[in-house]
C-alpha cells in the first residue's frame, strides 16, 4: 500500500476550490453607513406611527365630518351624512345668530381668561424661581412642595378644588365667610360670576409649577460670576434681575410662554371637572374647549362642533405663527 501525500499548497488550493463552489457563501453585510441612516428612521417609527393614530387620523377625520351634516340620526354611520359644504363654518361665523353669538362670548372669555392665567402662571413661576436661585436651609424641600401640584393627577386636583369650592360645606366659604367673615353669606362659586374667578385660580394652582420648573431649570445657564461682578459694581437684587437675569433668560422665556398658551386655551378638564356635571358651563367660565364638547355632544350636532373646532386650530395655527415670527425677529435684532 501507498500512502498519498498532499502538499499543503494542494490543500489550500482544495479547499478553495469546495469554498467556491460547494461551500457555504456568506450573506452580504450592511455597509456602516447605510445602516446608520436607517436606524434612526427604524427608531422614529412607532412615534410616527402612534402620532397618525392619535393626532394625525382623527383630526383629517374631525375635517371632513365639519363639511358633513352629522347629527344623532346618522351617528350610527357618519359616511351617510350629506354633505353640507361650508354651511357648518357659515353657521358658526354668523354672528348675528344664536349659536355665532354664544360661540364669539365663548371666545372672548377664554382670550381673557388665557391672558390672566397666562400672565399669572408666568409672574408666580418667575418669582418663586428667582427667589430660590440662592442656596439656603430648607430649599430643596420648597422646591418640592412647589412642585406637588404639578405631579398631582388633573382630575383628582380640580375634584378636591371642586369639594372646596361648593357654598355650604367647601373649605373656601368656610374660611372666607364663617372663620374671617370677609363676606355677609356664603358665595356660590361654580356658577354666576365667581365661576370666572374659581376657574383662574384653579388654573393658575396646577399651572404655575411648571413655569416655576422651566425658569429654574433656564437659571442654572446663568454663568454666577455676572451676579458678582454686577454686585462688586454696586448693582443691587433689582437691577441684577432686570439686567442680567431677565435678558437671559429671553429664550426660555419665549418657549415658555407659548406653551402655558397653547395648553391653557386648549383646557378641557379643569372647566368640564369643576362644571361638567352641571351640564353646561356658566356663561362667565365659558371657556371655548368645553363649548365645542357641549356643541357637539348635547346637541349631538357633530358637523357643527367639528367646524368650530377646525376653526379653533386655525386661531391657533396663525397665533403661533405670528409670534413666532415676532419673537424671532426680536431675537435677532437683540443679537444683531
Amino acid at each position: 500500500m501507498t500512502a498519498t501525500v498532499t502538499s499543503p499548497s494542494a490543500r489550500d488550493a482544495g479547499g478553495e476550490g469546495m469554498s467556491g463552489t460547494g461551500g457555504a457563501r456568506k450573506k452580504p453585510r450592511i455597509p456602516g453607513r447605510l445602516r446608520r441612516s436607517v436606524i434612526p428612521y427604524v427608531l422614529l417609527l412607532p412615534a410616527i406611527l402612534f402620532e397618525l393614530l392619535v393626532h394625525v387620523i382623527p383630526m383629517i377625520v374631525g375635517v371632513v365630518i365639519s363639511f358633513r351634516q352629522l347629527t344623532l340620526f346618522f351617528i350610527h354611520n357618519w359616511g351617510a351624512a350629506p354633505w353640507s359644504g361650508l354651511k357648518n363654518y357659515q353657521v358658526a361665523v354668523d354672528f348675528n345668530s344664536a349659536v355665532g353669538k354664544s360661540l364669539l362670548h365663548s371666545f372672548w372669555i377664554t382670550v381673557v381668561f388665557t391672558v390672566a392665567s397666562v400672565g399669572l402662571c408666568w409672574l408666580f413661576g418667575t418669582t418663586a424661581a428667582i427667589m430660590l436661585q440662592d442656596k439656603f436651609r430648607g430649599r430643596g424641600t420648597l422646591r418640592t412642595i412647589f412642585l406637588i401640584p404639578y405631579a398631582l393627577p388633573v382630575y383628582a386636583a380640580v375634584i378636591t378644588w371642586a369639594f372646596m369650592f361648593q357654598r355650604d360645606n367647601g373649605m373656601v366659604n368656610h374660611l372666607i365667610h364663617d372663620q374671617l367673615h370677609l363676606t355677609d353669606h356664603a358665595s356660590f362659586w361654580l356658577i354666576g360670576n365667581n365661576s370666572f374667578v374659581t376657574l383662574l385660580v384653579v388654573s393658575l394652582w396646577k399651572g404655575w409649577p411648571f413655569a416655576f420648573l422651566i425658569v429654574m431649570a433656564g437659571l442654572q445657564n446663568i454663568p454666577g460670576d455676572l451676579y458678582e461682578a454686577a454686585a462688586i459694581d454696586g448693582a443691587g437684587m433689582w437691577q441684577q434681575i432686570r439686567k442680567i437675569t431677565m435678558p437671559s433668560l429671553r429664550s426660555v422665556n419665549q418657549v415658555l410662554v407659548l406653551v402655558l398658551f397653547l395648553w391653557t386655551f386648549n383646557d378641557f378638564n379643569t372647566p368640564f371637572v369643576l362644571f361638567g356635571k352641571n351640564g353646561n358651563a356658566p356663561g362667565s367660565a365659558d371657556l371655548i374647549s368645553f363649548h365645542i364638547y357641549q356643541s357637539s355632544f348635547s346637541s349631538w350636532n357633530f358637523g357643527s362642533g367639528s367646524a368650530m373646532s377646525v376653526l379653533l386650530l386655525l386661531f391657533l395655527l396663525v397665533v403661533t405663527g405670528v409670534y413666532l415670527a415676532v419673537t424671532s425677529r426680536g431675537r435677532k435684532a437683540s443679537d444683531g
